[in-house]
């Protein structure tokens, strides 16, 4: 299978102005939708090529990279063997697209919370960008639940970052905390050590949500920070 023909193939033109925009930081979008993708990912699983793909660091294009997080998602092996596929991917992350979209596909995480918790801890701490968004992500995607809420509180308060796709995670993250446990988040709000900025968003996060009604968003709008 020629991939990156294929990929060229299904591109789209308009498509790819939009996405381009969206990631103002990359210039080697194609413009696939994620649907396609995601076919042609579990077409490269099946037909047994996927050990040579998902060692691969020859790509051109973006969706080159999804598709290879994309692919790791289909494995299944041992939790401990799919960590190390995942620590191989992160470096290639350098887009909030492409980092969703990778911990978007390892649901084998939902299986290995604890495991994967202290997997993700490190990135927590990287001097990398998208290190941390990741962990955030990952920290949104599977971990906000009774059992590791008031972990995730203490990873959010612990947030100390200025770059921008970083504090957009925390932000998100902590919107899907206040969706799911909006007691608990709301008190964490009234003493989190959050910058300003980061916390405003995460406001605004929550009230864009169609789950929270106008009453409660008119009261969370006054705990934003000046």
């Amino acid at each position: 299978m020629d991939i990156r023909q294929r990929l060229i193939n299904e591109s789209e033109k308009d498509f790819q102005k939009f996405s381009a925009s969206l990631i103002p930081n990359i210039n080697n979008v194609l413009g696939v939708r994620l649907p396609k993708l995601r076919k042609i990912a579990k077409e490269i699983y099946k037909s047994g090529d996927w050990q040579e793909f998902i060692n691969r660091s020859d790509f051109e294009y973006m969706e080159e990279v999804m598709l290879q997080g994309m692919v790791i998602g289909f494995i299944k092996q041992p939790p401990e063997k799919l960590l190390q596929l995942v620590k191989n991917f992160i470096p290639q992350i350098d887009n909030w697209a492409v980092c969703d979209t990778f911990c978007n596909s390892i649901k084998f995480v939902s299986d290995n919370k604890n495991l994967v918790w202290e997997f993700i801890q490190p990135y927590f701490k990287s001097k990398n960008e998208y290190d941390i968004r990741f962990a955030y992500v990952i920290l949104l995607s599977y971990y906000i639940d009774i059992e590791f809420i008031d972990r995730v509180f203490k990873l959010i308060d612990e947030f100390k970052d200025e770059r921008y796709y970083t504090k957009m995670a925390a932000a998100w993250a902590l919107s899907i905390c206040y969706i799911k446990f909006p007691e608990k988040t709301l008190e964490y709000l009234k003493t989190s050590k959050l910058d300003n900025w980061t916390f405003n968003k995460s406001i605004q996060k929550i009230c864009e949500s169609l789950r929270v009604d106008k009453q409660t968003k008119n009261m969370l709008k006054y705990l934003k920070r000046k």
